[in-house]
């Protein structure tokens, strides 16, 4: 997980803007292309995103680094789609429960640009994003209740707790001369004792909050104040923008696709 100091260093313009905006903007991209399956809005969704991608204030590196299960995710889906869609057009290969079409290829390639144009901005918004804020964000601005935010706050900082556990788990296994083989009844066994240890901890967390008032009745003051302004709103409009370009190219090539609607 990022840490603050890296956050703080940030020099983007996005990098800057108070989380709930970077949650309202993938929204406001994401909605849309869930309700319509067509290479258009998605394609030019993808290429406004790569724009927006450059203000993010993150290096090509760290994109890569961040990014690649998405980029693994997306071909794997459009083959699963392509071996296994709906079949129409000419048919290329029809072997055994196995059929290629022209119509699952095309499926299958929409299906793959929807899932890069969708995700993308969800990972590269969200890697600039401080938990703190983003919960000071959700308590102050959204307004939602300081007890499940807090909550929330507190088990997202545990996250990063996981890869120490586990690796500590490992050592400790080693040195008792049981991690020398059987991977998969191994990481079965690891898997069951992480889960314990994190249901332990966490009860010990739930306790010390409610102990320090966490769960106390009425109005919660916050350290720090989270502002919503001229930046936030613009980054909506981006957004906004980014959405109704793609549904206009969509609906003007005559591409759109609600999904939604009647077969």
């Amino acid at each position: 997980m990022t840490d603050l100091a890296t956050i703080s260093a940030r020099t983007g313009v996005v990098a800057r803007i108070n989380p709930v905006a970077k949650l309202g903007v993938s929204a406001l991209i994401a909605v849309p292309l869930i309700l319509t399956l067509d290479p258009v809005s998605a394609a030019v969704a993808l290429a406004l995103e790569a724009v927006l991608f450059l203000f993010a204030g993150i290096g090509w590196r760290e994109f890569w680094v961040r990014t690649w299960p998405v980029w693994l995710a997306a071909p794997l889906t459009g083959l699963t789609i392509a071996l296994y869609g709906e079949t129409s057009g000419t048919v290329y290969v029809d072997w055994f429960v196995l059929r290629i079409s022209e119509g699952s290829l095309a499926l299958a390639f929409a299906t793959m640009l929807r899932v890069l144009a969708i995700a993308l901005p969800s990972v590269v918004l969200f890697i600039t994003v401080d938990p703190t804020d983003l919960a000071d964000g959700l308590g102050q601005i959204l307004r939602l209740p300081a007890r499940f935010v807090l909550g929330a706050l507190a088990g997202l900082r545990m996250v990063g707790l996981f890869l120490d556990d586990w690796r500590a788990l490992e050592l400790a296994r080693r040195a008792r001369g049981v991690a020398d083989r059987g991977r998969i009844r191994r990481f079965f066994g690891m898997a069951f004792a992480l889960l314990v240890l994190s249901i332990r901890r966490g009860a010990k967390l739930a306790t010390a909050m409610e102990a320090r008032g966490f769960g106390a009745p009425g109005r919660r003051t916050w350290a720090r104040a989270s502002r919503f302004g001229a930046a936030e709103w613009i980054l909506l409009a981006v957004g906004a923008g980014i959405s109704g370009t793609a549904i206009a190219a969509a609906v003007i090539t005559g591409s759109w696709n609600f999904i939604l609607g009647p077969s």
